[in-house]
C-alpha cells in the first residue's frame, strides 16, 4: 500500500509576514492554532479546509543543528515503528524519536538519504 501526502508546514521567520504573503497571492486562510506562531492553513480559503492539511509555523530547531525551513511534508503511513525500522534500513536517519500528538497520531522526523526533513505519522483516524 503506498502512503500519501497527508500533511504540509511552511516554516518561516516572521508569521504574520508570511500569512499576508499567502492570503494575497494564494489566497490561504489561517486559523491560529495550539503554540504561539502555528497556524492551521485553509488552501481554499477562509474557513474552507483544504485539499491537503496544512500549517504555517515559525522555524525551529528540531535537534541541534538542524532548523526547518522551507516546506516540511508529512507522509501517512499505516505503522510508524514499521516504517521508523524501513527509514534506517534504507538509508535514512530518525532526528527525532516518536512523539504523540494528542487526538493526531504518533511521528517520527527523520532525514532522507538525500538529506530532506520528513515526517511520517501514523494517524489516530486512519481515513487521513
Amino acid at each position: 500500500m503506498a502512503n500519501h501526502l497527508s500533511h504540509f508546514a511552511v516554516c518561516v521567520d516572521d508569521t504574520e509576514r508570511a500569512c499576508r504573503f499567502y492570503e494575497r497571492v494564494f489566497h490561504w486562510g489561517f486559523e491560529p492554532y495550539g503554540p504561539p506562531g502555528f497556524y492551521i492553513v485553509h488552501t481554499d480559503g477562509p474557513g474552507k479546509g483544504g485539499r491537503v492539511n496544512g500549517a504555517l509555523q515559525k522555524r525551529f530547531e528540531i535537534v541541534p543543528g538542524v532548523i526547518l525551513s522551507g516546506y516540511e511534508c508529512t507522509l501517512s503511513v499505516p505503522n510508524v515503528d514499521a516504517t521508523a525500522a524501513a527509514i534506517g534500513k534504507h538509508g535514512g536517519q530518525i532526528l527525532m524519536p516518536q512523539a504523540t500528538i494528542p487526538t493526531v497520531g504518533t511521528m517520527v522526523r527523520f532525514r532522507d538519504t538525500e538529506g530532506n526533513v520528513v515526517c511520517a505519522m501514523q494517524y489516530e483516524d486512519q481515513s487521513r
